[in-house]
């Protein structure tokens, strides 16, 4: 297996512990891996930086849901293409709208039984 060395330069100096883990992923892991690791770790960092990104999916959907009636679940309901316009322009993806929507549902399913 031929090998090859890499210079990189960085803001700030590494602790031991994230070079060890630097020299151990490069040597395990095939380069494809590592840079599609590292361009999803980049376009991350930058909607972060840029306050568009929405951790925690789970939070959002108990966020829209919380103390929600069965009147007003089944109004968000009626309203569904309103209620996706408004939720896409919060940020919200799509599968965390189908989350959302799944949940009304349920609510509006417990007053009626």
């Amino acid at each position: 297996m031929e090998r090859f060395e890499l210079k990189i330069t960085v803001n700030k100096r590494p602790t031991e512990a994230q070079m060890r883990d630097l020299h151990e992923y490069f040597a395990e892991m095939p380069m494809d891996e590592i840079l599609g690791g590292l361009y999803f770790a980049k376009n991350r960092w930058k909607a972060k930086d840029a306050g568009v990104l929405k951790v925690g999916r789970k939070s959002i959907v108990k966020k829209e849901i919380h103390s929600i009636t069965y009147e007003q679940a089944q109004w968000r309901l009626k309203n569904w293409k309103v209620m996706i316009a408004n939720y896409r322009r919060l940020g919200y993806s799509y599968p965390t709208i189908s989350r959302i929507k799944k949940v009304l549902i349920e609510v509006s399913r417990k007053k009626s039984r």
